[in-house]
């Protein structure tokens, strides 16, 4: 069964920054692509990032580049987000999910809420 837990979410003021954490079970990480996913209140999941499989390829939404950065250490099955220059329209619960772009398998999501 495939297993993902999300932490690392919090409040932070507009310009900061977080590390957002998902570590994997249940399945051979490093045989997977891997994605965050945001759903932001009343709207449905947008896509965030996708690395593929060893890190070797990265994609973002056009709303995140060049703010945040994903990244895997597949010894200890974990996905990264790191968050930079963080804007109120980031606030979102964020998840990790199993393969590339919006379809796989998510985690229980993490709130990140960005507000002064």
């Amino acid at each position: 069964e495939v297993q993902l837990v999300e932490s690392g979410g919090g409040l932070v003021q507009p310009g900061g920054s977080l590390r957002l954490s998902c570590t994997a079970s249940g399945f051979t990480f490093g045989r997977s692509s891997m994605s965050w996913v945001r759903q932001a209140p009343e709207k449905g999941p947008d896509w965030v990032s996708s690395i593929g499989i060893g890190g070797g390829s990265t994609a973002y939404a056009d709303s995140v580049k060049g703010r945040f950065t994903v990244s895997r250490d597949d010894a200890k099955n974990t996905l990264f987000l790191q968050m930079s220059m963080l804007r109120p329209e980031d606030t979102a619960v964020y998840y990790c999910a199993k393969g590339w772009g919006l379809g796989g398998s998510r985690g229980q999501g993490t709130q990140v809420t960005v507000s002064s």
